[in-house]
């Protein structure tokens, strides 16, 4: 009889391996599957008496913790995964997440930022301490590449290319992509590297990491959230912001500005371009210009 916990061993190293996924994402698969385990000791069904009739009752059981419809499909998503990888693996002889349909997602516009909001940001930043020239070097360095957070923190020394006007970051999956620097990070870049960071000793291990923090070793993504939330609370801004709040103000100013969709899409690392298309329905005064200017009853 297959146990969970061996399955659940054996479905972490064909993530890792096999699908080369990242460490966020390896963990995500396997809290899914620990759910639906949880979920089957409740109902007293062991791996194998798992069917579509259980995997419905699970979401259905799930649903009713107010779970969001995101939430839900990534479950879904999970256990077709997990169940896929049986089949391969143990000639597992159905996969009974597979015929399930995901539930309907509206796609949400994402909240961006105006220029003039993220030059107040900066501007806020004190710049008398170390930490200071340290965070504006990391905004600058977030808009003006489009990073994930977890990109921006896990940035190396070696994967610069200023005298190009490049940079090199591990995305999603381990995928690496080269994005242009604007002459502003870049400058600011200089300016850290050079007599900012050498005052903090690296910890054993992170020697190659840009972003430091005063221990001297990697910041975590939570501190430069907390960073952002403190500078928006300085300049008065009530917008609900996050890192990926200058993600999505990157591609939407590039796309407002007339920038070409294929060429966004490959600087933020999208799989599909459907992902990036969603910055051209942002620019709601450019929308209200060209009804105003071409529908007959404006």
């Amino acid at each position: 009889m297959m146990i969970w916990e061996k399955a659940k061993q054996d479905f972490k190293r064909y993530l890792q391996l096999e699908r080369n996924l990242s460490k966020n994402s390896v963990e995500a698969y396997l809290n899914d599957v620990q759910k639906l385990e949880a979920y089957c000791a409740y109902v007293k069904k062991n791996l194998e008496q798992v069917d579509r009739r259980t995997i419905q009752q699970f979401l259905v059981f799930i649903n009713d913790f107010n779970i969001s419809p995101y939430t839900q499909a990534r479950l879904l998503s999970g256990m077709k995964t997990f169940f896929a990888f049986l089949q391969i693996e143990y000639d597992w002889p159905t996969n009974p997440a597979e015929l399930l349909e995901s539930p309907r997602l509206s796609r949400k516009i994402p909240s961006v930022l105006q220029v003039q909001e993220i030059d107040a940001l900066i501007a806020a930043i004190d710049l008398s301490t170390p930490e200071g020239t340290r965070n504006k070097t990391m905004l600058e360095v977030l808009y003006g590449c489009g990073l994930r957070v977890s990109e921006l923190v896990g940035l190396k020394i070696s994967n610069l290319y200023l005298d190009v006007e490049f940079i090199k970051v591990e995305g999603k999956g381990n995928k690496e992509r080269l994005i242009p620097i604007g002459q502003q990070a870049s400058k600011y870049l200089g300016i850290y590297l050079n007599e900012v960071r050498p005052l903090t000793p690296p910890k054993p291990g992170h020697e190659d990491v840009v972003f430091l923090n005063r221990r001297g070793a990697q910041l975590t993504r939570v501190m430069v959230f907390l960073i952002i939330k403190d500078l928006a609370k300085r300049i008065g801004l009530t917008k609900t912001i996050s890192p990926h709040t200058f993600r999505h103000s990157f591609a939407s100013h590039l796309v407002e500005g007339g920038a070409d969709l294929r060429a966004v899409q490959d600087m933020l690392g999208h799989e599909s371009i459907t992902t990036t298309e969603i910055y051209t329905h942002i620019d709601k005064d450019y929308l209200q210009s060209i009804i105003t200017q071409y529908h007959p009853r404006s």
